[in-house]
Protein backbone atom coordinates (compact mmCIF):
# COMPACT_ATOMS: atom_id res chain seq x y z
CA UNK A 1 0.00 0.00 0.00
CA UNK A 2 1.24 3.54 -1.47
CA UNK A 3 0.03 6.29 1.14
CA UNK A 4 0.06 9.62 -0.62
CA UNK A 5 0.08 12.79 1.51
CA UNK A 6 -0.67 16.59 0.05
CA UNK A 7 2.50 17.41 1.78
CA UNK A 8 5.07 14.61 0.51
CA UNK A 9 6.06 14.24 -2.84
CA UNK A 10 5.54 10.78 -4.94
CA UNK A 11 8.37 9.84 -6.00
CA UNK A 12 9.23 7.49 -8.89
CA UNK A 13 10.07 4.57 -6.39
CA UNK A 14 5.77 5.12 -5.68
CA UNK A 15 5.21 5.09 -9.36
CA UNK A 16 6.79 2.06 -10.13
CA UNK A 17 5.69 0.50 -7.20
CA UNK A 18 2.15 1.17 -8.01
CA UNK A 19 1.86 0.72 -11.91
CA UNK A 20 4.10 -2.30 -12.22
CA UNK A 21 3.97 -4.03 -8.63
CA UNK A 22 0.41 -3.09 -8.36
CA UNK A 23 0.26 -1.58 -5.33
CA UNK A 24 -2.88 -0.14 -3.96
CA UNK A 25 -3.03 3.79 -2.87
CA UNK A 26 -4.57 5.57 -0.03
CA UNK A 27 -4.99 9.14 0.31
CA UNK A 28 -4.52 10.72 3.71
CA UNK A 29 -7.01 11.57 5.80
CA UNK A 30 -4.64 15.12 6.00
CA UNK A 31 -5.36 15.21 2.49
CA UNK A 32 -8.93 15.00 2.54
CA UNK A 33 -8.79 17.42 4.97
CA UNK A 34 -6.78 19.85 2.93
CA UNK A 35 -9.05 19.35 -0.14
CA UNK A 36 -12.59 19.48 1.72
CA UNK A 37 -10.90 23.28 3.16
CA UNK A 38 -10.46 24.42 -0.12
CA UNK A 39 -13.54 23.85 -1.23
CA UNK A 40 -15.73 25.21 1.09
CA UNK A 41 -13.54 28.20 0.52
CA UNK A 42 -14.04 28.61 -3.26
CA UNK A 43 -17.63 27.78 -2.41
CA UNK A 44 -18.00 30.98 -0.65
CA UNK A 45 -15.32 33.24 -2.20
CA UNK A 46 -17.27 32.54 -5.51
CA UNK A 47 -20.50 33.99 -4.56
CA UNK A 48 -19.83 37.85 -5.24
CA UNK A 49 -17.03 37.29 -7.47
CA UNK A 50 -16.74 36.41 -11.19
CA UNK A 51 -14.19 33.29 -11.44
CA UNK A 52 -13.36 31.82 -14.62
CA UNK A 53 -15.21 28.60 -15.26
CA UNK A 54 -17.53 28.64 -12.09
CA UNK A 55 -19.63 31.51 -13.27
CA UNK A 56 -18.21 32.00 -16.97
CA UNK A 57 -18.12 30.36 -19.80
CA UNK A 58 -14.91 28.56 -21.15
CA UNK A 59 -12.35 29.75 -23.62
CA UNK A 60 -13.14 31.78 -25.91
CA UNK A 61 -16.62 32.09 -23.95
CA UNK A 62 -15.62 33.14 -20.92
CA UNK A 63 -16.35 37.16 -21.49
CA UNK A 64 -20.18 35.17 -21.25
CA UNK A 65 -21.76 35.31 -17.43
CA UNK A 66 -23.27 31.80 -16.44
CA UNK A 67 -26.45 31.99 -14.41
CA UNK A 68 -26.63 30.92 -10.79
CA UNK A 69 -29.43 28.12 -11.49
CA UNK A 70 -27.22 26.63 -14.52
CA UNK A 71 -23.36 26.44 -12.96
CA UNK A 72 -23.61 22.87 -12.26
CA UNK A 73 -24.86 22.17 -16.20
CA UNK A 74 -21.98 24.47 -17.22
CA UNK A 75 -19.78 21.66 -15.43
CA UNK A 76 -21.40 18.46 -16.75
CA UNK A 77 -21.47 20.45 -20.44
CA UNK A 78 -18.37 20.76 -20.30
CA UNK A 79 -17.16 17.13 -19.87
CA UNK A 80 -19.63 15.74 -22.32
CA UNK A 81 -19.11 18.47 -24.76
CA UNK A 82 -15.12 17.85 -24.43
CA UNK A 83 -15.19 13.83 -24.46
CA UNK A 84 -14.98 14.18 -28.00
CA UNK A 85 -11.53 11.99 -28.90
CA UNK A 86 -11.03 9.61 -31.63
CA UNK A 87 -8.46 6.82 -32.51
CA UNK A 88 -7.45 3.84 -30.52
CA UNK A 89 -7.60 3.54 -26.78
CA UNK A 90 -4.84 4.18 -24.66
CA UNK A 91 -3.62 1.21 -22.65
CA UNK A 92 -4.65 0.21 -19.34
CA UNK A 93 -1.18 1.12 -17.88
CA UNK A 94 -1.07 4.88 -19.32
CA UNK A 95 -4.39 5.60 -18.19
CA UNK A 96 -3.92 4.18 -14.82
CA UNK A 97 -0.87 6.83 -14.33
CA UNK A 98 -2.77 9.38 -15.95
CA UNK A 99 -5.57 8.92 -13.04
CA UNK A 100 -3.00 8.65 -10.33
CA UNK A 101 -1.19 11.87 -12.11
CA UNK A 102 -4.94 13.81 -11.50
CA UNK A 103 -5.47 12.59 -8.04
CA UNK A 104 -2.26 14.03 -7.04
CA UNK A 105 -2.73 17.23 -8.48
CA UNK A 106 -6.31 17.83 -7.31
CA UNK A 107 -5.51 15.95 -3.61
CA UNK A 108 -3.05 19.35 -2.88
CA UNK A 109 -6.10 21.57 -2.16
CA UNK A 110 -5.46 23.86 -4.87
CA UNK A 111 -8.45 23.05 -7.23
CA UNK A 112 -11.35 23.70 -5.03
CA UNK A 113 -12.56 20.48 -6.07
CA UNK A 114 -15.02 17.98 -4.11
CA UNK A 115 -13.16 15.29 -2.12
CA UNK A 116 -15.75 12.65 -3.64
CA UNK A 117 -13.04 13.05 -7.15
CA UNK A 118 -10.56 11.65 -5.00
CA UNK A 119 -12.39 9.41 -3.18
CA UNK A 120 -13.30 8.10 -6.79
CA UNK A 121 -10.25 7.94 -8.76
CA UNK A 122 -8.31 6.22 -5.89
CA UNK A 123 -11.20 3.06 -5.78
CA UNK A 124 -11.04 3.14 -9.39
CA UNK A 125 -7.10 2.81 -9.59
CA UNK A 126 -7.08 0.50 -7.31
CA UNK A 127 -9.97 -1.73 -8.52
CA UNK A 128 -7.99 -1.82 -12.02
CA UNK A 129 -11.43 0.64 -13.82
CA UNK A 130 -9.65 2.14 -16.54
CA UNK A 131 -11.03 5.01 -18.09
CA UNK A 132 -11.75 4.92 -22.09
CA UNK A 133 -8.58 8.01 -23.02
CA UNK A 134 -8.55 8.48 -26.35
CA UNK A 135 -5.38 8.49 -28.43
CA UNK A 136 -6.43 11.65 -30.31
CA UNK A 137 -7.84 14.61 -29.01
CA UNK A 138 -5.14 16.45 -26.66
CA UNK A 139 -3.01 19.73 -27.51
CA UNK A 140 -1.79 20.07 -24.64
CA UNK A 141 -2.58 23.57 -23.61
CA UNK A 142 -5.60 23.93 -21.25
CA UNK A 143 -3.89 20.03 -20.96
CA UNK A 144 -5.21 17.40 -22.39
CA UNK A 145 -8.66 18.75 -22.17
CA UNK A 146 -10.24 15.98 -24.37
CA UNK A 147 -8.52 12.92 -23.14
CA UNK A 148 -9.24 14.47 -19.71
CA UNK A 149 -13.01 14.84 -20.51
CA UNK A 150 -12.94 11.15 -20.76
CA UNK A 151 -11.86 10.39 -17.74
CA UNK A 152 -14.23 12.82 -16.45
CA UNK A 153 -16.86 11.55 -18.11
CA UNK A 154 -16.41 8.23 -16.22
CA UNK A 155 -16.15 10.01 -12.88
CA UNK A 156 -19.80 11.34 -13.65
CA UNK A 157 -20.80 7.76 -14.32
CA UNK A 158 -20.78 7.66 -18.23
CA UNK A 159 -18.84 6.79 -21.03
CA UNK A 160 -16.81 3.51 -20.74
CA UNK A 161 -14.28 1.53 -18.92
CA UNK A 162 -12.25 -1.52 -19.31
CA UNK A 163 -12.44 -3.92 -16.30
CA UNK A 164 -10.94 -7.52 -16.22
CA UNK A 165 -10.13 -6.66 -19.67
CA UNK A 166 -13.17 -5.86 -21.21
CA UNK A 167 -14.15 -2.65 -22.21
CA UNK A 168 -17.69 -1.87 -20.70
CA UNK A 169 -20.05 0.80 -20.56
CA UNK A 170 -19.12 2.67 -17.17
CA UNK A 171 -22.97 2.57 -15.46
CA UNK A 172 -22.90 -1.51 -15.55
CA UNK A 173 -19.42 -2.05 -14.17
CA UNK A 174 -20.11 0.56 -11.30
CA UNK A 175 -23.69 -0.93 -10.56
CA UNK A 176 -21.91 -4.22 -10.60
CA UNK A 177 -19.04 -3.04 -8.03
CA UNK A 178 -21.58 -0.69 -6.12
CA UNK A 179 -19.42 2.12 -7.38
CA UNK A 180 -21.14 5.54 -6.80
CA UNK A 181 -20.06 8.25 -8.99
CA UNK A 182 -19.37 11.95 -8.50
CA UNK A 183 -22.21 14.54 -8.11
CA UNK A 184 -20.91 17.82 -9.32
CA UNK A 185 -20.76 20.64 -6.67
CA UNK A 186 -19.03 23.91 -7.63
CA UNK A 187 -16.43 23.22 -10.82
CA UNK A 188 -15.32 19.54 -10.96
CA UNK A 189 -16.07 19.57 -14.47
CA UNK A 190 -13.09 22.25 -15.19
CA UNK A 191 -11.08 21.17 -12.88
CA UNK A 192 -10.77 17.05 -13.71
CA UNK A 193 -10.20 18.65 -17.61
CA UNK A 194 -7.71 21.16 -17.30
CA UNK A 195 -4.50 20.36 -16.76
CA UNK A 196 -1.48 18.29 -17.36
CA UNK A 197 -2.78 14.58 -16.25
CA UNK A 198 -2.89 12.53 -19.11
CA UNK A 199 0.20 13.57 -20.86
CA UNK A 200 2.53 13.05 -18.00
CA UNK A 201 1.04 9.79 -16.95
CA UNK A 202 2.18 8.72 -20.35
CA UNK A 203 5.49 10.88 -20.24
CA UNK A 204 5.63 8.44 -16.25
CA UNK A 205 5.31 5.09 -18.20
CA UNK A 206 7.37 6.12 -20.77
CA UNK A 207 10.40 6.95 -18.69
CA UNK A 208 9.92 4.00 -16.56
CA UNK A 209 10.05 1.56 -20.37
CA UNK A 210 13.24 4.03 -21.70
CA UNK A 211 15.18 3.17 -18.48
CA UNK A 212 14.60 -0.57 -18.84
CA UNK A 213 15.38 -0.21 -22.88
CA UNK A 214 18.32 1.30 -22.27
CA UNK A 215 19.58 -2.13 -19.86
CA UNK A 216 18.65 -4.14 -22.64
CA UNK A 217 20.84 -1.83 -24.93
CA UNK A 218 23.35 -1.85 -22.34
CA UNK A 219 23.45 -5.23 -22.17
CA UNK A 220 23.32 -6.55 -26.00
CA UNK A 221 26.08 -4.35 -26.41
CA UNK A 222 28.39 -6.23 -23.46
CA UNK A 223 27.29 -9.47 -25.38
CA UNK A 224 28.37 -8.44 -28.51
CA UNK A 225 31.75 -7.02 -27.44
CA UNK A 226 31.99 -10.65 -25.75
CA UNK A 227 31.37 -12.82 -28.90
CA UNK A 228 33.91 -10.76 -30.83
CA UNK A 229 36.65 -10.56 -27.78
CA UNK A 230 36.88 -7.38 -27.91
CA UNK A 231 39.36 -5.35 -26.03
CA UNK A 232 38.26 -3.86 -22.70
CA UNK A 233 40.18 -0.68 -23.06
CA UNK A 234 36.99 1.25 -24.40
CA UNK A 235 35.50 0.87 -21.68
CA UNK A 236 38.00 1.76 -19.30
CA UNK A 237 38.29 3.94 -16.57
CA UNK A 238 41.07 6.10 -17.50
CA UNK A 239 40.12 6.64 -20.81
CA UNK A 240 35.81 7.32 -20.18
CA UNK A 241 36.92 9.43 -16.96
CA UNK A 242 38.79 12.37 -19.51
CA UNK A 243 35.69 12.49 -21.53
CA UNK A 244 33.91 14.44 -18.67
CA UNK A 245 30.12 13.51 -19.17
CA UNK A 246 28.65 11.62 -16.10
CA UNK A 247 26.28 9.42 -18.31
CA UNK A 248 29.31 8.24 -20.52
CA UNK A 249 31.34 6.81 -17.12
CA UNK A 250 28.06 5.12 -15.73
CA UNK A 251 27.68 3.37 -19.07
CA UNK A 252 31.33 2.40 -18.97
CA UNK A 253 31.07 1.77 -15.41
CA UNK A 254 28.02 -0.81 -15.89
CA UNK A 255 30.09 -2.83 -19.13
CA UNK A 256 33.12 -3.02 -16.22
CA UNK A 257 30.40 -4.69 -13.48
CA UNK A 258 29.06 -6.81 -16.00
CA UNK A 259 32.43 -8.14 -17.68
CA UNK A 260 34.59 -8.76 -14.44
CA UNK A 261 34.08 -12.46 -14.70
CA UNK A 262 34.02 -12.63 -19.19
CA UNK A 263 36.56 -15.43 -20.05
CA UNK A 264 36.06 -13.66 -23.39
CA UNK A 265 37.24 -10.12 -23.05
CA UNK A 266 40.59 -9.56 -24.44
CA UNK A 267 43.81 -7.02 -22.92
CA UNK A 268 45.40 -4.58 -25.31
CA UNK A 269 48.37 -5.52 -23.79
CA UNK A 270 48.44 -9.36 -24.77
CA UNK A 271 48.14 -8.80 -28.30
CA UNK A 272 49.62 -5.37 -29.59
CA UNK A 273 51.92 -4.10 -27.14
CA UNK A 274 54.73 -7.45 -27.47
CA UNK A 275 56.15 -9.52 -29.53
CA UNK A 276 54.42 -7.90 -33.20
CA UNK A 277 57.31 -5.65 -34.22
CA UNK A 278 57.49 -8.02 -37.48
CA UNK A 279 53.60 -8.27 -38.48
CA UNK A 280 52.90 -6.15 -41.32
CA UNK A 281 49.46 -7.03 -41.76
CA UNK A 282 47.02 -7.58 -38.74
CA UNK A 283 45.13 -10.51 -38.58
CA UNK A 284 43.41 -9.11 -35.14
CA UNK A 285 41.54 -6.10 -35.70
CA UNK A 286 43.50 -3.70 -33.79
CA UNK A 287 39.95 -1.44 -33.29
CA UNK A 288 36.20 -2.58 -33.13
CA UNK A 289 33.15 -0.95 -35.51
CA UNK A 290 32.43 1.93 -33.57
CA UNK A 291 28.65 0.24 -32.92
CA UNK A 292 31.10 -2.09 -30.62
CA UNK A 293 33.84 0.25 -28.93
CA UNK A 294 32.03 3.44 -28.96
CA UNK A 295 28.97 1.99 -26.60
CA UNK A 296 29.52 4.18 -23.63
CA UNK A 297 29.39 7.51 -25.53
CA UNK A 298 26.44 6.60 -27.95
CA UNK A 299 24.62 5.33 -24.73
CA UNK A 300 25.95 8.29 -22.19
CA UNK A 301 23.89 10.69 -23.91
CA UNK A 302 20.89 8.28 -23.45
CA UNK A 303 21.22 7.86 -19.91
CA UNK A 304 21.59 11.67 -19.41
CA UNK A 305 18.09 12.58 -21.20
CA UNK A 306 16.09 9.12 -19.70
CA UNK A 307 17.18 11.01 -16.29
CA UNK A 308 16.58 14.46 -17.11
CA UNK A 309 12.97 13.40 -18.50
CA UNK A 310 12.50 11.56 -15.07
CA UNK A 311 13.42 14.84 -13.11
CA UNK A 312 11.05 16.70 -15.34
CA UNK A 313 8.41 14.57 -15.53
CA UNK A 314 7.93 13.36 -11.77
CA UNK A 315 7.93 17.00 -11.23
CA UNK A 316 5.03 17.70 -13.50
CA UNK A 317 3.26 15.01 -11.81
CA UNK A 318 3.85 16.59 -8.57
CA UNK A 319 2.43 19.70 -9.57
CA UNK A 320 -0.91 21.74 -9.77
CA UNK A 321 -1.54 22.12 -13.16
CA UNK A 322 -5.28 23.74 -12.37
CA UNK A 323 -6.87 26.93 -14.10
CA UNK A 324 -7.51 29.08 -11.82
CA UNK A 325 -5.12 28.03 -8.68
CA UNK A 326 -6.99 28.27 -5.69
CA UNK A 327 -4.74 29.75 -2.58
CA UNK A 328 -6.91 29.24 0.61
CA UNK A 329 -3.92 30.71 2.78
CA UNK A 330 -4.17 33.86 1.20
CA UNK A 331 -7.96 33.80 0.70
CA UNK A 332 -7.16 34.34 -3.18
CA UNK A 333 -8.02 32.76 -6.60
CA UNK A 334 -5.35 33.34 -9.51
CA UNK A 335 -5.66 33.11 -12.93
CA UNK A 336 -2.78 31.65 -15.37
CA UNK A 337 -1.59 29.04 -17.49
CA UNK A 338 -0.46 25.88 -15.36
CA UNK A 339 -1.69 23.72 -17.85
CA UNK A 340 0.43 24.44 -20.12
CA UNK A 341 2.15 21.02 -20.80
CA UNK A 342 5.74 22.67 -22.64
CA UNK A 343 7.80 20.98 -19.78
CA UNK A 344 6.68 17.39 -20.48
CA UNK A 345 6.65 18.16 -24.79
CA UNK A 346 10.08 18.99 -25.22
CA UNK A 347 11.31 16.49 -23.18
CA UNK A 348 9.32 13.78 -24.53
CA UNK A 349 10.76 15.05 -27.86
CA UNK A 350 14.21 14.74 -26.33
CA UNK A 351 13.43 11.35 -24.90
CA UNK A 352 11.84 10.30 -28.62
CA UNK A 353 15.30 10.94 -29.86
CA UNK A 354 17.69 9.12 -27.35
CA UNK A 355 15.30 6.13 -27.92
CA UNK A 356 15.35 6.17 -31.49
CA UNK A 357 19.00 6.33 -31.40
CA UNK A 358 18.81 2.93 -29.00
CA UNK A 359 17.18 1.80 -32.10
CA UNK A 360 19.39 2.58 -34.25
CA UNK A 361 22.66 1.03 -32.34
CA UNK A 362 20.73 -2.21 -32.09
CA UNK A 363 19.93 -2.30 -35.95
CA UNK A 364 23.80 -1.53 -36.51
CA UNK A 365 24.61 -4.21 -34.05
CA UNK A 366 22.18 -6.47 -35.96
CA UNK A 367 23.78 -5.61 -39.21
CA UNK A 368 27.42 -6.47 -38.13
CA UNK A 369 26.10 -9.99 -36.72
CA UNK A 370 24.47 -10.53 -39.84
CA UNK A 371 27.07 -9.86 -41.94
CA UNK A 372 29.66 -12.43 -42.18
CA UNK A 373 32.12 -10.32 -44.67
CA UNK A 374 31.87 -7.69 -41.82
CA UNK A 375 32.36 -9.90 -38.48
CA UNK A 376 34.00 -12.47 -40.29
CA UNK A 377 32.87 -15.40 -37.27
CA UNK A 378 29.40 -15.84 -38.29
CA UNK A 379 27.74 -17.34 -41.26
CA UNK A 380 25.53 -15.22 -43.16
CA UNK A 381 22.50 -13.92 -41.07
CA UNK A 382 23.63 -16.26 -38.10
CA UNK A 383 22.34 -18.94 -40.59
CA UNK A 384 23.21 -22.47 -38.04
CA UNK A 385 21.13 -24.35 -41.38
CA UNK A 386 22.71 -25.28 -44.72
CA UNK A 387 23.82 -22.21 -46.59
CA UNK A 388 22.21 -21.39 -49.31
CA UNK A 389 19.27 -23.94 -48.63
CA UNK A 390 18.35 -22.47 -45.21
CA UNK A 391 17.77 -18.36 -44.87
CA UNK A 392 18.55 -17.80 -41.12
CA UNK A 393 17.28 -14.52 -39.96
CA UNK A 394 17.42 -13.14 -43.13
CA UNK A 395 13.92 -12.45 -42.82
CA UNK A 396 14.05 -10.64 -39.30
CA UNK A 397 16.50 -7.94 -40.99
CA UNK A 398 14.00 -6.18 -42.85
CA UNK A 399 11.46 -5.73 -40.04
CA UNK A 400 14.40 -4.17 -37.81
CA UNK A 401 15.33 -1.96 -40.99
CA UNK A 402 11.69 -0.62 -41.58
CA UNK A 403 10.74 -0.03 -38.11
CA UNK A 404 14.56 1.73 -36.80
CA UNK A 405 13.89 4.07 -40.36
CA UNK A 406 10.04 4.32 -38.75
CA UNK A 407 11.54 5.41 -35.47
CA UNK A 408 13.44 8.08 -37.36
CA UNK A 409 10.72 9.67 -39.07
CA UNK A 410 8.82 10.29 -35.88
CA UNK A 411 11.74 11.50 -34.04
CA UNK A 412 10.66 14.68 -35.60
CA UNK A 413 9.82 17.46 -32.73
CA UNK A 414 6.12 17.75 -32.09
CA UNK A 415 6.94 20.53 -29.84
CA UNK A 416 8.13 23.12 -32.16
CA UNK A 417 4.57 22.64 -34.58
CA UNK A 418 2.22 24.77 -32.57
CA UNK A 419 -1.10 25.17 -34.62
CA UNK A 420 -3.69 27.64 -33.03
CA UNK A 421 -7.11 26.60 -32.29
CA UNK A 422 -9.96 27.42 -29.97
CA UNK A 423 -10.90 30.32 -31.74
CA UNK A 424 -7.25 31.47 -31.52
CA UNK A 425 -8.04 31.81 -27.98
CA UNK A 426 -5.41 28.59 -27.24
CA UNK A 427 -2.79 30.56 -30.39
CA UNK A 428 0.35 28.77 -28.85
CA UNK A 429 0.07 25.22 -27.53
CA UNK A 430 2.75 22.36 -26.16
CA UNK A 431 1.23 19.37 -27.85
CA UNK A 432 2.45 17.46 -25.04
CA UNK A 433 -0.07 14.52 -25.47
CA UNK A 434 0.61 14.41 -28.88
CA UNK A 435 4.46 14.54 -28.07
CA UNK A 436 3.86 11.62 -25.61
CA UNK A 437 1.94 9.81 -27.28
CA UNK A 438 4.33 9.49 -30.19
CA UNK A 439 7.47 9.02 -28.04
CA UNK A 440 6.04 5.35 -27.00
CA UNK A 441 5.33 4.56 -29.85
CA UNK A 442 9.05 5.19 -30.63
CA UNK A 443 9.88 3.38 -27.47
CA UNK A 444 7.57 0.34 -28.59
CA UNK A 445 9.08 -0.16 -31.64
CA UNK A 446 12.74 0.16 -30.46
CA UNK A 447 11.82 -3.17 -28.03
CA UNK A 448 10.69 -4.92 -31.58
CA UNK A 449 14.28 -3.95 -32.59
CA UNK A 450 16.05 -4.54 -29.34
CA UNK A 451 14.12 -7.84 -29.35
CA UNK A 452 15.56 -9.20 -32.96
CA UNK A 453 19.12 -8.34 -31.93
CA UNK A 454 18.88 -10.50 -28.81
CA UNK A 455 17.35 -13.28 -30.98
CA UNK A 456 20.61 -12.82 -33.27
CA UNK A 457 22.95 -12.49 -30.25
CA UNK A 458 21.47 -15.93 -29.14
CA UNK A 459 21.85 -17.40 -32.19
CA UNK A 460 25.56 -16.44 -32.69
CA UNK A 461 26.02 -17.21 -28.86
CA UNK A 462 25.32 -20.99 -29.98
CA UNK A 463 27.04 -20.65 -33.21
CA UNK A 464 30.43 -19.36 -31.49
CA UNK A 465 29.45 -22.39 -28.62
CA UNK A 466 30.80 -19.45 -26.11
CA UNK A 467 28.09 -19.80 -24.10
CA UNK A 468 30.05 -21.06 -20.91
CA UNK A 469 32.44 -18.75 -21.46
CA UNK A 470 30.38 -15.20 -20.75
CA UNK A 471 30.20 -13.18 -17.49
CA UNK A 472 28.10 -14.98 -14.90
CA UNK A 473 25.48 -12.05 -15.15
CA UNK A 474 25.63 -12.06 -19.39
CA UNK A 475 25.24 -15.84 -19.18
CA UNK A 476 21.76 -15.87 -16.91
CA UNK A 477 20.83 -13.54 -19.50
CA UNK A 478 21.57 -15.89 -22.29
CA UNK A 479 19.99 -18.91 -20.32
CA UNK A 480 16.71 -16.26 -19.24
CA UNK A 481 15.75 -15.47 -22.79
CA UNK A 482 16.96 -19.25 -24.52
CA UNK A 483 13.83 -19.88 -22.46
CA UNK A 484 12.06 -17.66 -24.73
CA UNK A 485 13.20 -18.33 -27.94
CA UNK A 486 14.93 -21.93 -28.37
CA UNK A 487 17.70 -22.57 -30.54
CA UNK A 488 16.35 -22.98 -34.23
CA UNK A 489 18.33 -24.36 -37.28
CA UNK A 490 15.40 -25.17 -39.92
CA UNK A 491 13.58 -22.07 -41.56
CA UNK A 492 10.44 -21.29 -39.53
CA UNK A 493 8.35 -18.28 -38.72
CA UNK A 494 9.73 -15.57 -36.60
CA UNK A 495 6.66 -13.20 -35.90
CA UNK A 496 5.33 -14.85 -32.65
CA UNK A 497 8.96 -15.41 -31.76
CA UNK A 498 9.96 -11.60 -31.89
CA UNK A 499 6.47 -10.93 -30.06
CA UNK A 500 7.21 -13.23 -27.27
CA UNK A 501 10.96 -11.33 -27.21
CA UNK A 502 9.49 -8.19 -27.47
CA UNK A 503 6.89 -8.92 -24.36
CA UNK A 504 9.50 -10.47 -22.10
CA UNK A 505 11.97 -7.30 -22.95
CA UNK A 506 8.83 -4.78 -21.99
CA UNK A 507 7.73 -6.30 -19.12
CA UNK A 508 11.39 -7.90 -17.28
CA UNK A 509 13.00 -5.28 -15.27
CA UNK A 510 16.21 -6.31 -14.87
CA UNK A 511 18.68 -4.68 -12.40
CA UNK A 512 22.25 -4.15 -13.47
CA UNK A 513 25.22 -5.16 -11.08
CA UNK A 514 26.88 -3.06 -8.98
CA UNK A 515 30.54 -1.85 -8.80
CA UNK A 516 32.77 -3.26 -5.89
Amino acid sequence: MIRLNSELPLTMEDVFNILINGDEVEVSSESYSIVEKSFEFLKEFTKDKVIYGINTGLGPMAQYRIDDDKLIDLQYNLIRSHSAGAGKKIPSIYAKASMLVRMRAIMQGHSGIHPSCIKLLQQLINADIYPFLPEHGGVGASGDLVQLAHMALVLIGEGHVTYKGEFRPTKEVFKELNVEPIEVKLREGLSLINGTSVMTGVGLVNVIKSKQLLNWSLIASVMLNEIVMSFDDHFSVVLNSVKKHNGQDKIAAAMRNILGDSQLISRREDHFFTNNADERIFKRKVQEYYSLRCVPQILGPVHETVEAATNVVINEANSVSDNPIVDVENENVYHGGNFHGDYVSLEMDKLKLAVTRVSMLAERQIAFLFNSKINEILPPFVNLGTLGLNLGMQGVQFTATSTAAENQTLSNSMYVHSITTNNDNQDIVSMGTNSAMLTKRVIDNAYQVQAIEMMALLQAIDYLKVADKLSSFTKNIYDELRAIVPVFVEDTPKYEEIERMVNHLFNTYVELPKGK
